[in-house]
């Protein structure tokens, strides 16, 4: 069975950021005195966010959705650069990775 990354992802774009459980909570609108708790367990992996709240989470973390779902590191990596850059930008380094991914199975 495959680990749920969100608890992971969360944790680390939320230290990043430099807040606390319970400030992430008030600012994505959960009430003050069950914010800390809430996040708590979205952290340790005791409860899964909806994705409306995780798509709150995301935009008060500056990361993309798809973030939470990275199992690994460079994935997750790509995912916050590549969500920075621009429609043209990202149609670009699809046409190069498409050239890349070619070059590699000749």
């Amino acid at each position: 069975m495959a680990v749920n990354p969100i608890p992971l992802r969360l944790k680390q774009a939320r230290k990043i950021i430099g807040i606390s459980q319970k400030d992430l909570g008030i600012r994505i609108g959960m009430d003050e005195s069950s914010a800390s708790g809430r996040m708590n367990h979205y952290e340790k992996g005791r409860h899964v966010p909806d994705v409306e709240t995780l798509r709150k989470i995301a935009a008060e973390l500056n990361v993309p959705l798809n973030y939470f779902f990275c199992e690994d590191e460079l994935s997750a990596e790509l995912a916050c650069l590549i969500s920075k850059l621009d429609e043209e930008s990202k149609k670009s380094l699809i046409s190069e990775l498409l050239e890349a991914k070619g070059n590699g199975d000749a």
